[in-house]
């Protein structure tokens, strides 16, 4: 390897250790900023110091994502509130479940000890 190589290949390393990465936040940010249209995508690009090929990739993702949410392709995750409540569903009725299953054990057991043949108890 050339010395000459051997410089670019470490700055090459270098930029890619200290580059910077975007938050899903602080990319939804910058591409609502360019959305709105009260600056130019070349301007947002220089302050946020983005190549502008970078935001629109961002952009496009962006865009995609909502549509085939918007279209129900993809599943929304479900909110703290939600999977409390499921949670709670859920063991009510394991403890149902659980009361009805000690009552058949109960029947199949009084049916045996009067001599009647229990099927599907």
């Amino acid at each position: 390897m050339s010395p000459k190589s051997n410089v670019e290949k470490r700055v090459k390393d270098i930029r890619r250790n200290t580059r910077k990465k975007y938050s899903a936040e602080e990319k939804i940010r910058i591409i609502l900023e360019g959305l709105r249209g009260e600056e130019t995508i070349a301007s947002i690009c220089r302050k946020e110091n983005i190549a502008q090929n970078l935001y629109y990739k961002w952009s496009k993702d962006f865009l995609e994502a909502g549509k085939k949410r918007l279209a129900g392709d993809i599943v929304r995750e479900a909110n703290s509130t939600e999977v409390d409540d499921l949670r709670n569903e859920n063991n009510h009725l394991k403890q149902l479940y659980a009361s009805l299953a000690m009552k058949a054990d109960v029947l199949k057991k009084s049916c045996v000890g009067q001599g009647i043949e229990v099927s599907g108890i």
